[in-house]
């Protein structure tokens, strides 16, 4: 299945730290921990329990540094095989020297997810409980770790397996009427295979429809400030970053370069673009600014369409307008606090809109409400019940499960005979094999565990 060499890796991010760790993984494993510790009880390394003593160079007997050692023997370890922990101190030079006398003693250097990789092989795991552990560590707000968790605690597993299980029964109908043909099916039992899979349809759709949340619970979503120069963008992006990001100022054109950060939004993670105001001029390097925030317009999730309230609509909004119209925009009526004269133009009159004052503060809530909703609809990302699809990956292979169950009801329905049409069943149950684990070809795995880092 793979191999079965001993692996070795830092663990713990490179730089200064307080402690760092080298994993080691393997039959390997124990044998070299004897050959490189100064302590090695007379009774031998007990499982689970922590020691301490001097790494030593075999070779030149010289010292490498003072550690805790601690050994996992099989199955009761992450990988279910051996594994020895070093805990060293945290210098980048001191792990890189604790790393390479492993290796100099037996073991190879991991690939990257080798050490998951092998825990999901090894059966401790299955492929989305893999999956979600890199979610764990890449995850950039409390309700995206909350789905991470959900998903390596094996909730999201789950509800693939209710899903099957409509299929398999109404497969084991099938294959004892097809072993015992004399046997002839009765009315209530076909309704029962019918029944089955169109419950499991039903738990498909389900899960189909919490993709694209969970779609931007992960990846997150970008979101475009744009606006005509001293409309208010620079103080929305700061007001919402809640820090002085952007220069402000009352000269036209201050923003030239795209100015990108994140920001936490109800549990979304929300990637911020504040644009160079768009308008005729003959500045070279605001023309530059200007056709990068155009460049941006179509790769948006959202735009914020930043207008000054206080002013008439101006041709500078018209061009603007031109180039977001067919997007997802959200209008944000900037200096709500003074008196209000703009009046929208009628291709904007159906796009949400919110009224702020970046200046004092005001309705940027609403704002920010405004925003989680267009991606979040009747949902709450609190994460103690939001258990959803969040990979493409996922999705495409419940569509394709989905859709061999609706070829084989309208099949079925239609009197096929039954060794046919149950062939559509077992593709299905393949379909959903790939989301967990059981039937994903390899160069799916190593896609999958190559977005890993060594050591983990």
């Amino acid at each position: 299945m793979y191999s079965k060499d001993t692996i070795a890796a830092i663990s713990t991010p490179l730089g200064e730290g307080g402690i760092g760790i080298v994993r080691i993984s393997g039959g390997g494993a124990e044998t070299i921990a004897r050959k490189i510790f100064s302590r090695i009880p007379s009774g031998g390394l007990q499982s689970h329990r922590f020691y301490y003593g001097e790494l030593i160079d075999p070779d030149t007997e010289d010292i490498v540094d003072e550690i805790m050692l601690v050994l996992m023997q099989s199955p009761r370890s992450y990988t279910c095989e051996d594994v020895v922990e070093i805990h060293c101190h945290g210098g980048y030079l001191i792990v890189q020297r604790v790393l390479q006398l492993v290796l100099r003693t037996g073991a190879r250097l991991a690939e990257p997810g080798e050490f998951t990789k092998r825990a999901f092989l090894n059966g401790r795991i299955d492929l989305l409980q893999a999956e979600a552990v890199i979610e764990l560590i890449r995850g950039k707000t409390e309700a995206a770790l909350a789905l991470a968790q959900h998903q390596r605690e094996g909730l999201l597993s789950k509800r693939i397996a209710a899903v099957k299980e409509g299929i398999v029964t109404s497969l084991a109908f099938i294959e004892a009427y097809l072993d015992f043909p004399e046997e002839d099916i009765d009315i209530p039992g076909l309704r029962e295979i019918e029944l089955a899979v169109r419950t499991s349809l039903e738990l498909i759709e389900e899960l189909l429809n919490g993709f694209q949340q969970g779609k931007v619970l992960r990846e997150g979503v970008s979101v475009l400030i744009v606006g005509k120069p001293n409309v208010g963008k620079s103080s929305l992006l700061n007001t919402l970053l809640k820090e002085k990001r952007a220069i402000v100022t009352s000269i036209p054109g201050t923003t030239r370069d795209i100015i990108e950060e994140v920001v936490n939004i109800k549990g979304l993670p929300v990637n911020l673009l504040d644009t160079a105001g768009i308008r005729d001029t003959g500045d070279e390097i605001e023309q530059q600014g200007m056709k990068l925030a155009m460049e941006r317009i179509p790769l948006a999730d959202l735009i914020l369409f930043v207008i000054d309230s206080s002013k008439p609509f101006e041709n500078e909004d018209k061009l603007i307008v031109d180039a977001i119209l067919g997007r997802q925009v959200l209008i944000v009526s900037n200096k709500s606090d003074l008196p209000q004269i703009i009046r929208l133009p009628g291709q904007l009159e159906s796009a949400p809109l919110v009224s702020i004052s970046a200046r004092d503060g005001g309705g940027i809530e609403e704002l920010r409400e405004a925003i989680f909703s267009q991606f979040i609809q009747g949902k709450s990302l609190d994460g103690r019940d939001f258990t959803a699809l969040s990979q493409v990956r996922h999705r495409d292979a419940l569509n394709r499960a989905h859709n061999s169950l609706l070829s084989f009801l309208d099949s079925f329905v239609a009197g096929m005979p039954l060794e046919i049409v149950s062939l559509e069943l077992r593709d299905a149950l393949a379909a959903l094999g790939e989301v967990t684990g059981e039937t994903t070809p390899d160069d799916i795995l190593d896609q999958i565990f190559t977005r890993f880092c060594i050591g983990k």
